[in-house]
């Protein structure tokens, strides 16, 4: 009898264990469920994709601007972009060889 008594006693204290672990995982699932829609709805709104799209065209004018800078430069002056091109392409082999060996002797 004790060993049954014993079995049920331990079965439960799994199960209080379960509704433990139960309650605060859907504990953990209503927080990010509240700062999902906090998040959402701090993002919403015409204020926000306004900023956004102004970020977008900030970037792209960046971009742009670097763009053609780099190939005015490239016509002005072709030897030294090649040779800065083939230095850094140099530079990244040999510190890939570099490391790479270093990994081999390890």
């Amino acid at each position: 009898m004790s060993t049954r008594r014993d079995i049920e006693q331990g079965m439960d204290e799994l199960g209080d264990r379960v509704r433990r672990y139960a309650d605060g995982a859907g504990d953990t699932a209503r927080g990010w469920i509240a700062r999902g829609r906090h998040a959402a709805a701090r993002f919403d709104g015409d204020g926000y994709r306004r900023r956004l799209a102004r970020a977008a065209e900030d970037l792209v004018d960046e971009t742009n601007y670097h763009y053609r800078r780099l190939k005015r430069q490239v016509n002005r002056h072709p030897v030294a972009t090649v040779a800065i091109v083939a230095g850094t392409i140099g530079a990244f082999l040999l510190l890939r060889r570099v490391f790479r060996n270093g990994e081999e002797d390890d």
